[in-house]
């Protein structure tokens, strides 16, 4: 089972905003080669700091008002987000130690 939750309208306030621990969210989609590139990268990264992060995939074709709400023009976008607020953004597939440094702050 993955320790990524996956994120619509109905969860997005309780997963991300008000999430307890800092959250990556993934704006990602099927389509997007890019994101099935750093999709095993973040699959990885949320067990290995289950309880200290969450990584939260939002695709973008389903849930077209959330990605628009934070001007989500390109994908893959990780937002990481801390007390609600977006705290580091990242456009475009990077490697692991890139995505593990935008989280090693707020952890």
């Amino acid at each position: 089972m993955s320790a990524e939750v996956v994120i619509g309208n109905h969860n997005f306030k309780e997963e991300v905003l008000e999430s307890q621990v800092p959250v990556i969210a993934d704006f990602w989609a099927e389509w997007c080669v890019p994101c099935k590139m750093i999709g095993p990268v973040l699959e990885k990264l949320a067990e290995e700091y289950e309880g200290k992060i969450k990584v939260a995939k939002i695709n973008v074709d389903e849930n077209g008002e959330i990605a628009s709400q934070f001007n989500i023009v390109s994908i893959p976008t990780l937002l990481v987000f801390k007390d609600g607020s977006i705290v580091k953004k990242q456009i475009g597939a990077v490697p692991r130690h890139i995505i593990e440094g935008m989280v090693k702050d707020y952890i």
